[in-house]
Formats: C-alpha cells, sequence, structure tokens
C-alpha cells in the first residue's frame, strides 16, 4: 500500500442569501439630532464567498435619511443612516424604512428588513467605552459560569439619559450560545464549556445605549488556550483478521491512521506496539501507519494475536489511547499425524472372542480442522498366505484395533502390523508406527501320548516284565507332548490304577513305568496299569493310557504260563476286578431300564422285542484251550476270527464267519461253540452247515508282518539271552496270536494280551522300539521336569542296553472282536 496525499478545492456557487439577524429593527433618534447624524445599522450576512458573497445595501425612498456603507478591516460592509434634514417630532415621530441587502451573483439574491425610525426627545450625550477594544484569554477548560471580563462605559447625562444598558450587537448564535453578557453591569462569563478544537477565539461587538437612545460600541476579543484535553484516536483503514502462516515476512496485515484534536505538542503523537510479537509499524504518509509481519509465523505456537496499538502525546501530562487488533492465524497442514510412541507392543489370549478390541492407537496433529483430522488403517501384509486384513481389523476413526478370528497360540504366536495415521489436508500427510501383536497361550490343549499310542480295537499292548526284573527295572516309558508351551506344556505321570498297587512306579517327570519290588512268583502273569498324564495349566489338563504287562523270564516261559493260567476263583483276589463287576452290573441295571422303558413307548414292535428276549440267551462258555504247534494256533485264530453285531433296532442281527486263514485248517462244528457268550436273534444263524465251513481259502495277507514290524532283539539278530524268536515269518504269527488268545482265556475270558494297533508289542527288550518319524515334533513347546531323554529318539535305554532298532510300532493282532 501507499499513500497519497490529495487536497481538493471546493468552489463557491451562489446558494446562500444575504440574511439580516431580525426581520425588524427599531431605530431611534433624537430630535434634535444635527444634519450628517449616522445611525448604525444591523448588517448583513452572507455565506457565500467573492462575487456571491454581500456586494451592497440599498435604502428604501424618504425623504429625512440616506443610506451610506463603510467597509471594515475585515471586509464586512456596515450600512449606516445619515440624516439629511432635521426632523420634527410633532410631525412625524415615526420613520418607517426598508433596507435591502444585495448580492453579487447571478441571478442577485437578496433580503429585506424592516427599519423603524423612532424619533425621541433630545439627548445631548452620548455613552463612551473606556477603551474600544477589550481582549481577554482564556483555557479552554475553564469552568462553566467563569467570569470573562468587564466592560465600562460611562454616560455625562443625568436621568434616563445616562442609564446605560449593555448587549450584543449583530452577534451569532454561537456567541449567544457560549456567553452571556449582564445587561446592567457588562459582565461577560460563559454559559458552556470551551473547546479549543472548535473555536480557537471568539470576536464579538458590545453596545452601551443610555436612556435616550445614544449608545456606544466596544470591540471584544476572547482567545481560547489550548490544553491537552483529547486523547489520541485510532482509526483503522484496512484490517486482515486472518492471515496464513506460511505468508512471507512483511507481509501487510493493518492499514490505519492516528489523530490528535490538540495542537502543538499537545497534538505530537507517538506510536508503538509490543517489542515480543513478529510484527512492526512502518510509517505511511502523514499519520498513516502499516501493520506488518517481521518473521514467519507457526500457528501450532501461537494461534492467535491479540495486537495493541498504543498512541501517546507529547502533552503535559501525556495521554494515551490503546487500540487492540484480533490476528488469527490460518492454518496449513503442515504437520504430518504424529504417535505418542514410536512402536507399541499388546497381549492378546488366544481362543478369544471375535470382534473383540485388542488395542486402541492415538495419532494426533497439531493442525486443526481437516487438516487436524485423522483416520487410521492398516498397512497391507500377509500372514500364512492370508492378509492381515482378515485377521485383525482398525476403526479408522476411533483407532481401535480389533480381531476379527479367534486367534490359537499353537498355529499364530505374533503379528507385526503397520499402523498408519493419515489426516484429511490436502495434500494428506501420513505417519506410521508399528504393533507388535502376541498371542498368549491358554491351556486349551490336552497332553497327547505318543506312545503308547491309543488302539482303535478297544485292546491294549503288551510289555514284558521278567520275574528276575530287580526293583528298578526299566519296563516302558509313556512318551506324551502337549501343544501348549511354558507351564501349560509342563507335564508330570501318576499312576492311576494298577492290579497290583505297589509293585510298578511311575516317574513324575520321566514317565518311565519302573518295577518298585521284585517281583514274586505269586504275582499274577498279566498286570494292567493306568497311567495318567497331566500339565501344569490352569486349570489342568490330562489324559491316561492303560498299559499291559506280562510278567515272565523268557517268551517260552511265556507261553507256559499262559498255557497254564486259571482264572482266579476268587472274587476279591483282585479289587480291580471287583470294580469291573460293580460297575458292569450297574451299566446292566441302567440298560435294563432302558428297555423297559423302550418296549413300553414302541408297542408295535413287542412281537419282535419278545423273540428277541426269548432267543437271548448266552452262548456256552468256552473253557480255556490248549494249544500246541502250529495247527494249535491255526485253529485258535479261526476259533476267534469273528464278528457279532447285534442292533436293538433291527430285526435281523448276524454273526459274520470270514473265510479261514490257511487253507489246510478246518473249522469244525465244536469250534463253532467256543465263541464267547452272544445275542443271537432267531432268524440268524449261529453255525453253519460243515460243508459250507469247511473249505480252503488262501492266506489272509492282512497278518503278515513287514520287516520292519518283525519282532526282534535290542540288536539286529532275531534272538535274546533269555530266548529266541522263530526266524520264520509264519511261527512269529502263530506265537504272538498264541501269546494274546491264551492270556486273554485264561485271565477273563473276554480281554486280550495281543498288542494292538499301535501299541509297542511284548517288550521293548524283546520287541520293535518305536520311533517318532511319524509324529509332529513338539520340542520347542515342551520341557519335561527331571528328564534328559529327548523325544527324537526311539525309546530310552532300559537296563543300560541300547533301544532296539524297530523301525515302526508293531502291527496289531488279527484277532477281532465286537461285544
Amino acid at each position: 500500500m501507499k499513500m497519497y496525499g490529495v487536497e481538493i478545492e471546493i468552489i463557491d456557487i451562489n446558494d446562500n442569501f444575504p440574511r439580516f439577524r431580525d426581520e425588524e429593527v427599531k431605530v431611534k433618534v433624537n430630535e434634535n439630532a444635527a444634519t450628517g447624524t449616522r445611525l448604525v445599522l444591523p448588517f448583513a450576512r452572507d455565506a457565500d464567498v467573492s462575487v456571491n458573497s454581500l456586494q451592497s445595501y440599498q435604502l428604501s425612498r424618504n425623504m429625512h435619511f440616506s443610506l451610506e456603507e463603510k467597509s471594515g478591516a475585515d471586509g464586512q460592509k456596515y450600512p449606516e443612516l445619515v440624516l439629511e434634514r432635521p426632523l420634527d417630532r410633532e410631525k412625524v415621530a415615526v420613520h418607517d424604512l426598508f433596507l435591502t441587502a444585495l448580492d453579487g451573483g447571478d441571478p442577485v439574491l437578496s433580503s429585506t428588513m424592516h427599519i423603524r425610525v423612532m424619533v425621541l426627545d433630545a439627548n445631548d450625550n452620548a455613552p463612551l467605552f473606556t477603551r474600544s477594544e477589550y481582549r481577554v484569554s482564556v483555557p479552554e477548560n475553564i469552568p462553566v459560569g467563569t467570569r470573562l471580563l468587564t466592560l465600562t462605559a460611562t454616560d455625562p447625562d443625568e436621568g434616563i439619559n445616562g442609564e446605560l444598558t449593555y448587549s450584543f450587537r449583530n452577534e451569532e448564535d454561537k456567541i449567544s450560545e457560549t456567553f452571556k453578557l449582564d445587561s446592567n453591569l457588562g459582565e461577560i462569563s460563559t454559559l458552556q464549556s470551551l473547546d479549543y478544537e472548535e473555536s480557537r477565539f471568539y470576536l464579538m461587538e458590545v453596545v452601551a445605549q443610555d436612556g435616550g437612545a445614544l449608545l456606544a460600541s466596544a470591540k471584544v476579543l476572547i482567545t481560547v488556550q489550548d490544553v491537552n484535553d483529547n486523547a489520541p484516536e485510532v482509526i483503522l483503514t484496512s484490517l486482515a483478521s486472518s492471515i496464513s502462516e506460511d505468508c512471507p515476512p512483511g507481509t501487510i496485515i493493518a492499514l490505519f491512521s492516528v489523530h490528535d484534536g490538540d495542537s502543538g505538542e499537545n497534538g505530537e503523537i507517538l506510536c508503538s506496539i509490543p517489542r515480543n510479537l513478529p510484527f512492526k509499524l512502518e510509517k505511511s504518509v502523514d499519520n498513516y501507519y502499516h501493520l506488518l509481519t517481521t518473521k514467519g509465523l507457526d500457528r501450532e505456537e501461537i494461534s492467535d494475536y491479540n495486537i495493541t496499538v498504543t498512541v501517546i502525546d507529547r502533552g503535559n501530562p501525556p495521554l494515551s489511547t490503546e487500540s487492540h487488533i484480533s490476528l488469527t492465524v490460518a492454518d496449513i497442514n503442515d504437520n504430518p499425524p504424529i504417535f505418542p510412541h514410536t512402536s507399541y507392543s499388546t497381549y492378546i489370549l488366544e481362543n478369544n472372542p471375535r470382534g473383540i478390541s485388542i488395542l486402541s492407537v492415538t495419532a494426533h496433529d497439531p493442525d486443526s480442522g481437516n487438516n487436524a483430522k485423522v483416520t487410521y488403517s492398516l498397512a497391507e501384509d500377509t500372514l500364512q498366505g492370508m492378509p492381515l486384513s482378515s485377521y485383525v481389523s482398525i476403526n479408522s476413526n476411533t483407532g481401535i484395533l480389533y480381531a476379527l478370528v479367534s486367534f490359537d497360540y499353537e498355529q499364530v504366536k505374533d503379528l507385526q502390523l503397520w499402523v498408519m495415521a493419515s489426516d484429511s489436508g490436502d495434500p494428506p500427510l501420513r505417519s506410521n508406527v508399528s504393533l507388535s501383536l502376541f498371542v498368549l497361550d491358554q491351556n486349551d490343549n490336552a497332553p497327547e501320548i505318543l506312545y503308547p499310542s491309543i488302539p482303535t480295537d478297544g485292546s491294549t499292548g503288551v510289555e514284558l516284565a521278567p520275574r528276575s526284573a530287580e526293583p528298578g527295572y526299566l519296563v516302558t516309558k509313556v512318551v506324551a507332548v502337549d501343544r501348549d508351551s511354558g507351564q501349560n506344556a509342563w507335564l508330570s505321570y501318576r499312576l492311576l490304577k494298577a492290579s497290583e498297587p505297589g509293585l510298578f512306579a511311575v516317574g513324575l517327570h520321566t514317565g518311565e513305568v519302573r518295577t518298585a519290588r521284585a517281583l514274586l512268583d505269586r504275582d499274577a502273569l498279566k498286570q494292567s496299569l493306568v497311567v495318567a498324564v497331566q500339565d501344569h495349566g490352569q486349570p489342568p489338563l490330562s489324559a491316561t493310557v492303560t498299559l499291559t504287562v506280562a510278567v515272565a523270564d523268557s517268551i517260552p516261559d511265556v507261553l507256559a504260563d499262559l498255557g497254564s493260567l486259571e482264572p482266579p476263583a476268587d472274587p476279591d483276589a483282585s479289587g480291580l476286578t471287583l470294580y469291573l463287576v460293580v460297575a458292569v452290573a450297574a451299566v446292566s441295571c441302567v440298560f435294563l431300564a432302558f428297555v423297559i422303558v423302550l418296549l413300553a413307548l414302541r408297542l408295535r414292535r413287542w412281537h419282535a422285542s419278545r423273540l428277541l428276549q426269548a432267543s437271548g440267551g448266552g452262548l456256552v462258555g468256552v473253557p480255556a484251550s490248549r494249544f500246541v504247534g502250529v495247527d494249535g494256533v491255526r485253529a485258535f485264530l479261526q476259533t476267534y476270527s469273528h464278528e457279532v453285531s447285534l442292533t436293538a433296532d433291527s430285526r435281523k442281527s448276524h454273526v459274520i464267519f470270514p473265510q479261514p486263514n490257511y487253507a489246510d485248517t478246518l473249522i469244525s462244528q465244536e469250534s463253532c461253540g467256543k465263541s464267547e457268550p452272544l445275542l443271537i436273534q432267531e432268524d440268524s444263524g449261529f453255525c453253519k452247515e460243515e460243508d459250507s465251513l469247511v473249505q480252503q481259502a488262501p492266506p489272509n495277507t492282512d497278518w503278515r508282518f513287514s520287516q520292519a514290524q518283525r519282532p526282534g532283539t535290542s540288536g539286529s539278530q532275531n534272538g535274546d539271552e533269555t530266548g529266541t524268536w522263530p526266524n520264520n515269518q509264519f511261527d512269529t504269527e502263530m506265537l504272538q496270536a498264541m501269546i494274546l488268545a491264551s492270556a486273554s482265556e485264561a485271565a477273563d475270558g473276554s480281554s486280550t494280551l495281543g498288542g494292538g494297533a499301535g501299541t509297542m508289542g511284548l517288550s521293548a527288550r524283546y520287541g520293535p522300539q518305536f520311533t517318532l518319524q511319524h509324529v509332529p515334533d513338539y520340542r520347542q513347546n515342551v520341557y519335561i521336569p527331571g528328564s534328559n531323554a529327548t523325544l527324537t529318539s526311539a525309546a530310552g535305554k532300559r537296563d543300560g542296553k541300547a533301544p532296539a532298532g524297530g523301525n515302526g510300532n508293531k502291527k496289531k493282532s488279527g484277532k477281532k472282536e465286537k461285544k
């Protein structure tokens, strides 16, 4: 901005009439006034100037008076009546005259005043002022009513002709409003306060007139002295209420002017602003100032400025004025969102509910408006081939992170995310922060028993313990893992149930099953152990496995013992058997009650139910068989190779006799009756004709063992110091089947000693060892206190000997039975 001073001259036009103060004036003249006596008349005023102002006067025609004009020092023309002929009051007491004032405009403007000349009696002395001009100087701040001066005039006449009255002559309205003249005393006082800035002096004329109508006039000049009674003023011409924070230094914010009504030093002004602001004042034309910036602004530091402009004059005492300029710094998008932390980490328990909030992240943007509106998003990434957006999501407005899936610690242990914050500026600014989400493990996985594996046909594996075993002899080892981690994967082993309490002990942390005492002759050949594996989670989870231990010094002894083993006559010989009998009885009672209710509800099938009850007798008990040689083993296998199926809802049940395993073995009618007790419906055939059963068939390949599954010693040879295993595959299969069948018949007639699928076989010393090549590796999650065994070895050392070199689990026995 730049200021230029402009001076404008206003050219006058004739738009004002000459004006007399009064439309009618009375003039008194003594009748003895001499010819040539002058009577002063009121003069007219014209607001115009130059030729348009008052130029002349005209007096109406009369016989006694003429008009004469005088020009004053100020250029004003004063009319006077001049007595041309003596007056005679007795003839004419009042003379009416008309005085016309004319200006020089085109057209000429005029005004007329009526003059009444009153002829009085003779008064030959006129009043006289002591001075022709009075001057007085007063300060503008004098109180109202203060006496300024007193005028004094004298008249030597006596009586009414000597009594004087004072009055203003030709005074303006402003003078009569400002000053008061005492008509008797001649004192001039103020009617209102004076203002130097409004009028610096007052000029007036005071007339003293006696009772004889003679008068005298005097000039009065009142000068007003200036005092510092006006404070400076600030007038804003242009103002920017808002300015961008990226404006360059020198940007003009405001333009204003200062003014002081006083004069001299009282009117000299100094203008200033506080020094600690990034602004300065620069003087322009006359009393105009610029307010401009001196450096760059930062809205994030100071968003609003309240600038105080102080204006002070040089009077005594000085007066000052303050003007406040409010300035708002407009924001630009110059700050990205800022996270309070460089990285975040949080934890979440696995198996969490879907949609649960995980963490809330907040970024702050120091800008304002849309520039500070932050939205949140996740950087695109993948985990296990799936996008991260399928695992977690973030609320774009609040920054709350939600879980979209239920995490599984065993699959996902941690997630690495990048949270991005973006403002809504133009262009938008962004920032990001790393977020580590750790999944905490819960005890949601029960221990998994790897060895011995649980068979699918209900049978149990068989372990061999020689009768000569000393206390502490390693019979077998239970191997288990837990998919959890930490304390949830710490496993402990304990013996839950044993057919012979106190005979075996299980290592708390190793899972090794060892003999607790020496074996005695009275100890049963078959020992059943229930081992429980429990983790240390909260709440703890556990799993159980049932082990069957065969007690014998050697394999031939096992065969002999199995052949001579008799079922126990005393029902109290084994506490476990008693418990089983009680449990079976309870289940039978419940089942019987259920059948009765079912029969009552299903009346349509009462005949079928009656047939089922009539034919539901038990099969003939089969005494313990003695098998000698290969032929006996074959007959035994044929005897136990059958399947019985019975359903309550079906009208027909069936007994299936598969084909013989060997071509030279026949099934007799007697072997048909050696099956375990069964429930047969009347339309089912229990024994078929002999010619339909006595037939040959090729050997069943399901009974053949692979080379890796053949039982062997701890070394590579098929032998041991306690007994020799036959090298012939057929003989091995017969021996294994005979052991299982004989032990089952001798013990309880129902359970078997045959190794089920996935078991260790007969013994850790005489059979192939367990390997973990087909088992997932959980070593990173498992810690077994007190054990130095690793899960990569096939089995622990027993009795100081290396584990056998078997390549897998023993194949399960060919005996299959359903009841």
